[in-house]
């Protein structure tokens, strides 16, 4: 228990037979549960975290009969969290990248400063040089569009995994529906958001040592890059139209219709224009030029409104 609080960890674990040991010996006697999900691993990840078990009662072992990926073996720890009379749930992965001291920081997120979800951000960390550069770059990439998906414009790193959830805001959202491969960092904040969560970054410790990443990112970044455009559009749909209202909705629609009904036809039509004579035709060209620029303005209002609504809206409970 950790200041009153019970706290679990939800590990998830694949091939991971020389770095689960680590992680489990390594959990603070604070924890009171441990939710290992052993997702069908082919190694003798599962033989370890069974040895293990039989040595700490706090051990929760899950088992996949077949290989179901992070997103689903976070989901089966979320709801076998949700579950138990556990009322901080944390994330921690299965090859040892996540230092425990810096447990006591998440916790104090919820515990102390109350806020619902709490993430870990490796890059106000001084030792932030230790992250591969491809990595860094991808990051960089990936947070800028995850602002705009999720809401929370203020968060970094959000490919970060290590995170606390308070088991209240875990109940309220529809976990089961997170995406079951990597992006389920910003499905879980879109969620939050939309119930209007309150959601902080803290300091944690880039870990790269023994472990290798398996993430591609040739084909992470598409593919998640994807998920967050949808993200996007759930967000404001639900957020802004279904259990709310806000004007932005109506500056993003104008500032879309706009941009792709009129200025892009109209600036294709310029290029073949000019294409064909060598002269930019006047009209053509004028309703391009100022529809792009309505349409610029819309987009950049529902943006800066988008923005100041959940600052307004990211408030601790009281």
């Amino acid at each position: 228990m950790y200041k009153g609080f019970k706290v679990g960890v939800v590990i998830p674990a694949y091939n991971e037979a020389g770095l689960i040991r680590l992680t489990l010996e390594g959990m603070p006697n604070f924890i009171d549960r441990m939710f290992v999900i052993n997702d069908c691993s082919i190694d003798d990840t599962r033989d370890i975290i069974v040895e293990m078990q039989q040595a700490d009662n706090r051990i929760t072992l899950i088992d996949h009969e077949i290989n179901k990926g992070l997103g689903q073996s976070l989901i089966d720890g979320y709801v076998a969290s949700r579950e138990s009379d556990i009322q901080i749930t944390v994330i921690m992965a299965g090859d040892n990248q996540m230092d425990p001291n810096d447990l006591p920081a998440l916790l104090d997120a919820i515990a102390e400063d109350e806020y619902d979800y709490v993430k870990g951000n490796r890059l106000l960390h001084k030792q932030i040089g230790s992250m591969p550069k491809y990595r860094f770059l991808g990051n960089s990439l990936l947070t800028i569009l995850t602002k705009f998906a999720t809401g929370y414009y203020f968060s970094m790193d959000p490919q970060c995994g290590y995170t606390a959830i308070d088991n209240r805001a875990l109940k309220r959202i529809p976990i089961e529906e997170m995406t079951k491969r990597y992006g389920y960092n910003a499905d879980i904040l879109c969620m939050l958001n939309i119930q209007g969560f309150a959601v902080t970054d803290v300091e944690v410790r880039p870990v790269y040592d023994r472990e290798k990443s398996k993430i591609k990112l040739y084909k992470y970044i598409p593919k998640t890059s994807w998920l967050l455009l949808k993200l996007f559009f759930k967000r404001l749909w639900h957020r802004y139209v279904v259990l709310d209202f806000h004007p932005l909705v109506l500056f993003f629609t104008f500032g879309i219709v706009t941009l792709f009904g009129i200025a892009l036809p109209f600036f294709i039509r310029t290029l073949l224009y000019y294409n064909d004579t060598g002269e930019i035709p006047g009209i053509t060209g004028a309703i391009f030029l100022f529809s792009g620029m309505f349409a610029f303005q819309s987009l950049l209002f529902s943006i800066w409104m988008d923005m100041d609504y959940n600052r307004r809206s990211n408030r601790r409970r009281r």
